[in-house]
């Protein structure tokens, strides 16, 4: 066993502990840069006084950031390597959260948010193959914890924001998740600086224990950078393209409900306030989703009946909420709620179609980078649509749409197969 330097020795289970606390703690930081913001506009408004369109630009800076940083995320990777990508995600996630809580004007505002969503982009790529990589043998439990807290950061400042803006102001509101930031970036820097030993050898126990279930894991992390480059394009994989439309249309679908589930059901009659419950239980359901997902992922040799139940859950839903939205909004929500169930299947699948920590971190980059860059359009065209028609009927039809669009990527995804023997 390699020595563990500097002041003690540290066991490879030690090790491997405390690479999974950095790797949870990372995944609560995913989303907080967005559920802080949504519940605080008014308060915004009132120091900034922008119009609808910012509004609507708020709305899409998450999507666009993401989208971004799947495709930069790569260049990185190649670069330095994984846990240098994370630890650099994780320092642009801080210093955007603490520099957009200084905003004194809409343009700083805009590029401290910029920074910091692309830092939680990058986070949203390098995070699958870093499971791959110090946990192959444990993907489906450690895709459940990871994507478990990610779904808990994603509530939690949701929930937070306007008690927090009103204990203080808006600025520490936003700014207090520069702490969870920073967390994670001195973690990631504690492994990476005091004990490269303890990564080698956690590298090592990981792929001992997983020789009868998966290829080898190469220890020599420049030899996989260089592996990556001659392996071939990644867009040349149908399985990278099937990914990318279920990460889009899910991601689309999802984002679409964030923005006009309100407005559907005040527009039928509702208060404000239910319709904002409404929302939060939307939210809510994705830590059901987080359990049930990369259980299917793992244990269905054909998971594409979960992915149609998914799209069912999805169909029934919106059908309740256009024809009788008040009638029974806890079921409708329900079920639009499970939808994106399809979600974490995708994430917990970019382990499960590839081989190598370099193929996982290729299939992530580019499914959530081109499927994020879809999703940009769900929020907009179908406003655009309600607005065109004056009715909840053409928007819906094109999420139907979408949701075809999402049913031919579970298709292409659900078959067995594996990334490297596609490129």
């Amino acid at each position: 066993m390699a020595n563990i330097t500097p002041s003690f020795k540290l066991s490879i289970k030690q090790g491997r502990v405390l690479i999974l606390i950095s790797i949870l703690v990372t995944s609560f930081n995913l989303r907080t840069a967005v559920t802080s913001l949504t519940p605080l506009v008014e308060k915004l408004h009132e120091s900034f006084e922008f119009g609808n369109f910012l509004v609507g630009v708020f709305g899409m800076l998450p999507t666009m950031a993401f989208a971004a940083a799947g495709i930069v995320t790569p260049a990185f990777m190649r670069k330095i390597n994984l846990e240098k990508t994370v630890i650099a995600a994780m320092l642009f996630a801080f210093i955007g959260l603490l520099l957009r809580s200084y905003s004194m004007n809409i343009p700083f505002f805009l590029a401290s948010s910029l920074i910091a969503l692309l830092g939680m982009g990058m986070g949203n790529v390098v995070l699958p193959p870093l499971v791959k990589r110090y946990f192959p043998e444990k993907i489906g439990s450690i895709s459940i914890y990871y994507i478990v807290i990610l779904q808990i950061g994603t509530l939690l400042p949701a929930f937070t924001a306007v008690p927090l803006a009103n204990l203080v102001d808006w600025r520490f509101s936003l700014g207090i998740w520069a702490v969870t930031a920073f967390i994670s970036l001195a973690l990631w820097l504690y492994v990476w600086f005091a004990y490269p030993a303890m990564r080698e050898a956690s590298v090592a126990s990981s792929s001992s224990n997983n020789k009868a279930a998966t290829p080898e894991i190469h220890n020599n992390e420049e030899d996989q950078l260089e592996n990556h480059k001659t392996q071939g394009k990644v867009w040349r994989a149908p399985l990278a393209w099937g990914l990318a439309l279920m990460f889009g249309m899910t991601s689309l679908n999802t984002y679409s409900m964030f923005s006009w589930l309100p407005r559907i059901f005040t527009s039928a009659g509702a208060t404000q306030v239910f319709a904002g419950n409404m929302v939060g239980l939307f939210s809510a359901l994705g830590l059901l989703s987080a359990f049930l997902a990369p259980l299917a992922a793992v244990r269905l040799k054909n998971p594409l009946p979960f992915v149609l139940i998914c799209i069912f859950c999805f169909v029934t839903g919106y059908l309740g909420l256009l024809f009788a939205p008040l009638a029974a909004p806890l079921i409708w929500v329900t079920l639009v709620g499970l939808g994106p169930s399809t979600f974490p299947f995708a994430l917990t699948l970019i382990n499960l179609r590839t081989r190598t920590a370099q193929g996982s971190a290729s299939l992530s980059s580019f499914g959530q980078g081109i499927g994020y860059l879809l999703s940009c359009a769900g929020p907009l065209m179908f406003g655009l649509f309600h607005d065109w028609f004056n009715n909840w009927h053409a928007p819906f039809i094109f999420l139907g749409f979408c949701l075809c669009v999402l049913f031919i990527g579970g298709l292409i995804v659900s078959k067995p197969r594996f990334l490297e023997d596609e490129w």
